[in-house]
């Protein structure tokens, strides 16, 4: 393994259980009945343990979109072309009327104050040459999983030091919450075999319909998937992502550790970053102290990742966009669930009769 991941994934250190247990017990002492903030109240204890304070300031929001095509997308697991991909780049940098990008994440993320970072992990074309572009790019999409490993273990490796170097720009220019998002035209498909191997399960258990696929069309997905995973019986989390997984997957699981490393928190959007997700704590189990779920995608796969990773999400809208635009829909909640710690007063301090 490339000497720098294995000291980025040993930097890795769980979460400050003292903060955690100092949060819970202000959590009991605040001017609320016990438990009325619902799960705002474990979040906020959650973000505790990883900002290490009982009063926890999150602050900057950044979504770090990793684009990437998949050779396998020639097998007709998606409702779109691949085409998509490269022009989906184009729209999250394009200027419109309303600010920088054009996309359903850049939407989201302008309502809520978040800063947008758009890489090419490898996308299948010639991209043009734009300022706010972060180019990682081996090459023109991964090869057909069904055939040979989609990713060599050098690609796979650069990858996730190219998207921990993106998180950890981010986090010097402020930002306290990662959102890893992507795209990629086919890439439920990988996700799908990363997720059925890392959890020993049949492929139908967490294949789905992605982009909306007919029956048809997910027949054809889901044999995909099935011979990816004939063709080799890799246990091995790196060997894995490898084997089955996508550039801009890679890429998101550097953006998960590093985050980590530096003790920030990790929203999760859905599936595909889930099977990011997977990789990551099997190969550093203290990651999962980092990572928030947004909510439960349309996925029939990511509940059953969020099981395995015993986390809880926090809202079920039937998403299925990817780009990391669930995953900015959740920041208000997770920087709300900080400030009612830091901000409320307790009852001894406001002079409410009802603490302990």
């Amino acid at each position: 393994m490339n000497p720098e991941l294995i000291a980025l994934i040993g930097s890795i250190q769980p979460a400050d259980a003292a903060a955690r247990k100092r949060a819970r017990a202000r959590q009991a002492q605040l001017t609320k009945p016990a438990g009325a903030l619902g799960d705002l109240e474990e979040l906020g204890a959650r973000l505790a343990g990883v900002f290490g304070s009982e009063k926890p300031h999150p602050r900057g929001v950044a979504v770090l979109v990793a684009a990437g095509d998949h050779g396998v997308a020639a097998g007709g697991v998606s409702a779109y072309p691949p085409e998509v991909t490269p022009a989906m780049v184009a729209n999250f940098l394009a200027d419109t009327p309303a600010g920088p990008g054009g996309a359903a994440v850049n939407a989201i993320a302008r309502t809520v104050g978040a800063r947008v970072y758009v890489m090419d992990a490898g996308v299948n074309a010639e991209l043009p040459d734009h300022p706010a572009l972060v180019r990682a790019s081996l090459r023109r999409g991964t090869r057909d999983l069904r055939l040979e490993a989609a990713m060599t273990m050098q690609e796979t490796e650069s990858l996730i030091l190219a998207g921990a170097a993106l998180a950890k720009q981010a986090i010097e220019n402020g930002a306290d919450l990662i959102v890893p998002g992507e795209m990629g035209i086919g890439n439920t498909t990988p996700a799908a075999a990363l997720t059925a191997r890392l959890l020993d399960v049949d492929a139908a258990q967490v294949t789905g319909r992605g982009t909306g696929v007919d029956d048809v069309t997910l027949a054809r997905k889901l044999e995909a998937v099935r011979k990816a995973l004939a063709r080799t019986d890799a246990v091995d989390p790196l060997t894995v992502l490898a084997e089955f997984g996508g550039y801009e997957i890679a890429a998101m699981l550097g953006m998960m550790l590093q985050a980590a490393a530096l003790r920030r928190a990790v929203v999760l959007d859905g599936f595909v970053e889930g099977s990011a997700a997977m990789v990551g704590v099997a190969l550093a189990p203290a990651l999962r102290d980092f990572l928030f779920p947004a909510g439960e995608c349309a996925e029939i796969g990511h509940a059953a990742q969020l099981s395995a990773l015993g986390l809880k999400p926090m809202f079920k809208l039937g998403l299925r966009l990817g780009e990391g635009t669930g995953g900015v829909l959740a920041a208000p909640l997770l920087l709300s669930a900080a400030a009612t710690l830091r901000e409320m007063r307790t009852f001894e301090e406001a002079g409410v009769p009802g603490g302990d």
